[in-house]
């Protein structure tokens, strides 16, 4: 903290590093997870701080802030990359096993996004897929050359091992977030049998190595109870992950059940019981739908982040198949200030409960009448899929979920209908 005192301006985040110096001082559940971030190793920390903290969090997003407000466009502090679609896994409902093996990004075109994104001010990638770590071999060759960015990947973890730990430790910019679903019956019952032991495995690894890692877990009807369980903050904290990211089960594709949809009282459980977590566990919690607030609504079309699918679409959204550009024959500038992604910056935030931030799932009039007006094109691996389609599926969950929304918002807000903002 004395070190960034030094760096950066007073008035850059000052919010937020009185929130570190309140939390050195009270030694709570922060103050824990702070000491457990000093358990890795050394040499990774170090460049942790540097790549994520200064590179990508501090300096990276004066520069991005600064850029997005001369120029009028979005410019994304992470980028999603998918290096494949392919996986080594065959999970029920999943596109991948039919489809994964037919489109990839070249390491050229990966280098170039990389290069092209850091004269932007953007310092953290994050690669989703398929599996990312099919192609371990490029991913470490693109940690290696940036390395002063931060590499992140989403990734089912059964292709860690001792070699890919002792890469991590050679390049220090790679931090895994392993795929759960809850307990092992849950998860073994879609990625198969034996799969939740390998994961604990490579957790286990990760963790003997000093090496950071997280868990990414989708809550669904199905599984919410279990994965908002202290058993389950619990476990995954012995296991040694330092956050965990939860992602809202989205019905995109034609494979989409709607059933697995949360029901307004489950999502309210779900926001309430992360809540309480996030003030008692020492781990970083996130619920990428319920904690909109503090980043001011929906973050996608380059706003925080966009993202660019194997086949070289650019979305906006890792769940929005909508793009009117391709990187193999545009570059990231001219992506950013295509209709599509122009759309989102004119309508952001497309909601001021931010209990209700998202064109897909809470907003879909507003997604339909982006689509519609900027001609955007269906980008889904599987089969198009028409943006009314789509949207019909939606609306009768957005309609749901609008009064309790509305009730916890007030709630929380005094009614002023106002979210934090600002850096």
């Amino acid at each position: 903290m004395d070190l960034v005192d030094k760096l950066v301006p007073a008035d850059w985040y000052s919010a937020q590093r009185a929130a570190f110096r309140r939390t050195i001082d009270k030694k709570d559940n922060w103050y824990q997870l702070i000491m457990k971030v000093y358990e890795l190793d050394p040499e990774v920390r170090k460049t942790f701080f540097r790549n994520f903290i200064l590179n990508a969090s501090l300096l990276g997003s004066a520069t991005q802030e600064e850029t997005a407000e001369r120029e009028g466009y979005n410019v994304p502090w992470a980028i999603l990359l998918d290096p494949t679609s392919a996986c080594n896994m065959h999970c029920t409902g999943c596109w991948a096993a039919e489809y994964g093996n037919k489109l990839n990004l070249t390491l050229e075109e990966l280098d170039s996004i990389v290069t092209q994104g850091k004269e932007l001010g953007t310092y953290m990638y994050i690669f989703t897929g398929g599996e990312p770590l099919v192609r371990k071999k490029d991913v470490i060759a693109l940690c290696e050359k940036h390395s002063d960015c931060e590499f992140l990947s989403f990734t089912n973890g059964t292709l860690i091992d001792e070699d890919f730990c002792q890469e991590m430790l050679r390049v220090k910019n790679f931090v895994p977030a392993i795929s759960l679903e809850g307990f092992e019956e849950a998860n073994d019952g879609r990625r198969g049998q034996g799969v939740y032991e390998k994961v604990h495995k490579a957790m286990a690894l990760l963790k003997s190595h000093g090496l950071p890692f997280g868990i990414s877990t989708c809550y669904t009807s199905a599984n919410w109870q279990d994965v908002s369980s202290e058993a389950y903050f619990d476990q995954i904290i012995d296991a040694g992950a330092l956050f965990i990211w939860f992602f809202h089960y989205m019905p995109v594709g034609n494979g989409a059940v709607p059933a697995l949809l949360p029901t307004p009282e489950q999502r309210t459980e779900m926001y309430q019981r992360i809540r309480s977590f996030r003030s008692s566990k020492p781990i970083f919690s996130m619920d990428f739908q319920n904690d909109a607030e503090y980043v001011g609504g929906c973050i996608a079309g380059g706003r925080r982040y966009m993202h660019i699918n194997a086949r070289g679409d650019v979305e906006p959204c890792v769940f929005i198949h909508y793009s009117n550009v391709n990187i193999r024959t545009c570059s990231l500038l001219d992506a950013l200030k295509s209709p599509t992604f122009m759309a989102y910056h004119d309508n952001q935030p497309f909601n001021e409960n931010m209990l209700r931030p998202c064109p897909i799932l809470e907003n879909p009039e507003r997604l339909r009448a982006m689509v519609e007006e900027t001609g955007a094109k269906s980008t889904d691996y599987e089969a198009p899929e028409d943006v009314g389609t789509l949207c019909d599926r939606t609306a009768p969950y957005a309609e749901g979920w609008k009064p309790t929304a509305d009730q916890l918002w007030n709630r929380s807000h005094c009614g002023c209908g106002e979210a934090p903002r600002g850096k």
